[in-house]
């Protein structure tokens, strides 16, 4: 019994741990998708942030505790992001690297990624990929063992 709660508080750290990376990784996403279409242009740099959030949501989704611990952050911040928009805005501005506009992994003389009226998480809360993300782990997690990934096992 120890053995399982110690299981399910370190998939729960997980998740929590993993929610800076994702949501970043799909903010970083969804602008340079953005840019691309802008230019009218490719945007691998956009598939390789989807990329890497994809992965990263497929792990969580092997352990239901970690999905549990990133999918409802991302889905109630999704949720404000569709219900409040200036309430989100808010709270992302007060997010780390927000005023910056790098990201963590940016290089220091790197071009910056934020506007300084959109902070980090605008573009991929107002877009909806928060919340279907969240949605995504939070359904993971709550399916039957059987429905779940075979990485489970």
């Amino acid at each position: 019994m120890r053995d399982r709660r110690a299981r399910h508080l370190m998939g729960a750290a997980a998740g929590v741990a993993a929610i800076v990376p994702v949501y970043y990784l799909t903010e970083a996403a969804a602008r340079a998708l953005r840019t691309a279409t802008a230019a009218f242009g490719p945007a691998p740099a956009g598939l390789g942030y989807l990329a890497a959030v994809a992965l990263l949501v497929t792990l969580l989704t092997a352990w239901p505790a970690a999905a549990l611990g990133c999918g409802v952050p991302l889905a109630a911040a999704g949720v404000l992001f569709a219900l409040d928009l200036d309430a989100a805005v808010g709270v992302a501005a007060t997010l780390p690297w927000a005023r910056t506009g790098g990201l963590p992994w940016s290089p220091p003389d790197g071009v910056p990624w934020a506007e300084l009226g959109e902070p980090p998480g605008t573009l991929a809360g107002t877009s909806g990929l928060y919340a279907l993300i969240g949605a995504v782990l939070v359904l993971s997690a709550v399916l039957p063992a059987r429905l779940r990934s075979i990485l489970d096992r």
